[in-house]
């Protein structure tokens, strides 16, 4: 990273750690945190996880802490939120399990994008709260909702998805913009797209990300409703980002290859690149 993108970069884990604490002590002030760890324990029966123990309700992912200013970030990657193995005292990381390798291979499989999984990757999710799998969150929040403590769950819950989705696509334009070289001008790809639907859990989260890009647009002087520009040849801001199938049960790469056995012609850059636009003007309209 260049030096401007170094500053940007560390300011914004350093907020993002604060955030994570703030959000932890306000649930425990309210003693919503020993609620919040039951019903994520509840929410392994209720969906036939086998059970384990809650190690990190609220988790900040600790490989942020891993990069360095030597360390190019080509790729902001935006999965659901932590599960089973990211929540562990001994990982607090996210993508670290089966979703997380099957992403990793990807990209080890693909030397033309020149990207390490966990070196050239910011990984981030839509709210740091863990739960087993991303469709128990429905779970805890209606459980969450019968009783006095569960307010703040549920606040929480929103007001994390609404501080993920403006600070990633703060970080994204930010590290865009100070870039000095297209090699420099990161990708976000936003992972999992299922609960972004409406009355979703992660409605809140598309929501304020939709504004974000149209803020940004509206502050470039461009139409809100057409694609994000940047000035310049090169590539445009909204076609750095990208939306995908889950890594999970490898959705994405199934998509990915149904895509190119339907448009042969293109290269796997190219076809990935169709891919993430057709799935982003489906979610998100632009």
């Amino acid at each position: 990273m260049n030096g401007k993108q170094w500053k940007i970069f560390d300011d914004f884990r350093q907020e993002f750690k604060a955030k994570i604490e703030l959000w932890q002590a306000e649930l425990e002030k309210t003693g919503a945190l020993d609620l919040l760890i039951k019903l994520q324990k509840d929410s392994q029966k209720a969906g036939h996880t086998p059970e384990y123990a809650v190690e990190t309700p609220i988790v900040y992912n600790t490989a942020l802490d891993k990069i360095t200013q030597e360390d190019q970030i080509k790729l902001i990657a935006v999965g659901d939120n932590p599960g089973k193995n990211e929540q562990l005292a001994a990982n607090r990381a996210y993508l670290v399990g089966q979703a997380g390798k099957l992403g990793a291979k990807f990209f080890s499989d693909s030397p033309e994008f020149g990207i390490d999984f966990r070196k050239n990757v910011i990984i981030l999710n839509k709210t740091p709260l863990h739960s087993p799998k991303t469709k128990d969150l429905a779970y805890i929040i209606n459980e969450a909702k019968k009783t006095p403590q569960g307010e703040a769950i549920c606040r929480v819950l929103r007001e994390s998805q609404i501080w993920m989705a403006q600070k990633t696509a703060e970080l994204h334009q930010s590290l865009f913009e100070a870039a000095q070289t297209e090699d420099e001008k990161p990708q976000l790809w936003l992972i999992g797209y299922g609960e972004l639907k409406k009355a979703g859990v992660f409605e809140a989260y598309k929501q304020t990300l939709c504004e974000k890009y149209a803020e940004f647009c509206v502050n470039n002087g461009a139409d809100a409703s057409a694609t994000i520009r940047s000035s310049g040849n090169g590539i445009s801001r909204a076609d750095s980002f990208l939306v995908f199938q889950h890594f999970s049960m490898n959705r994405f790469s199934i998509d990915l290859k149904q895509f190119q056995a339907e448009n042969q012609s293109l290269s796997l850059r190219d076809a990935l690149a169709a891919l993430g636009k057709k799935h982003r003007k489906e979610i998100f309209g632009f």
